[in-house]
């Protein structure tokens, strides 16, 4: 099982490394939120225990960002913050327990098997995300999210984006997407269709980000990053 703990006190962080690589644990440490943040986005640990308050990128910050990427690492907070509405707003953020500092050691522990065993065991139910590129889409809760952007979706916008990604690469023809969007009842013209893209295409390509919606003159379009 590999740890990393983010943590800008060396006189915590040293001695809870050496502690957790007794017990059989790999760890590697970061001092800082943002090389922390760059480790832990790797997706490589089964576990990170961050500090709230830390240089360059709260711990806070480091979990809401992978959560957008869709990693699902568990994470364990340590922090002085004890108030009712600072444990929401970190289990709100995404994360999975909470330790105050100071803490007893053999709580921390303890609390490093539960979650590790909780990750394994039972296992996660299907992603409700898709992903093409560096756009993932939240199905279920209609939302979008590119470059740590979280982008609101409308039920059509959130149709057509979902239509796209499943069907990434492929011509989707203007009449394909309208019987896709409209099975039931009447359907529109297709102004109503170019209407649409352009709206997507206003929240998913941002300033310089990657071209995602193309479009195939007189057919239809292509989603995609080439």
């Amino acid at each position: 099982m590999k740890i990393l703990v983010v943590d800008d006190e060396a006189e915590l962080t040293d001695p809870l490394n050496r502690i957790l690589s007794r017990e059989g644990y790999s760890v590697d440490a970061a001092y800082d939120g943002t090389s922390g943040s760059k480790l832990a986005k790797t997706g490589n640990y089964d576990l990170l225990i961050l500090d709230w308050m830390l240089p360059g990128k709260t711990g806070l910050e480091i979990c809401h960002e992978l959560r957008c990427r869709g990693i699902s690492t568990p994470v364990l907070f340590l922090t002085a913050k004890d108030t009712l509405d600072d444990r929401i707003q970190g289990l709100d953020a995404g994360a999975d327990d909470y330790l105050v500092k100071p803490f007893e050691l053999r709580e921390l522990l303890a609390r490093v098997r539960a979650l590790l065993r909780r990750s394994n065991f039972p296992p996660h139910p299907p992603s409700t995300r898709l992903v093409v590129g560096d756009l993932q889409l939240d199905r279920e809760n209609q939302v979008a999210y590119r470059q740590d952007r979280i982008i609101e979706l409308s039920e059509k916008e959130s149709q057509l984006l979902q239509y796209f990604m499943e069907n990434s690469g492929q011509l989707l023809t203007h009449n394909a997407i309208m019987h896709h969007l409209w099975q039931h009842g009447e359907q529109p013209s297709s102004n109503v269709i170019a209407a649409l893209v352009r709206l997507l295409r206003r929240k998913i390509e941002v300033g310089g980000e990657t071209q995602l919606i193309h479009s195939v003159y007189g057919k239809g379009y292509r989603f995609g990053t080439g």
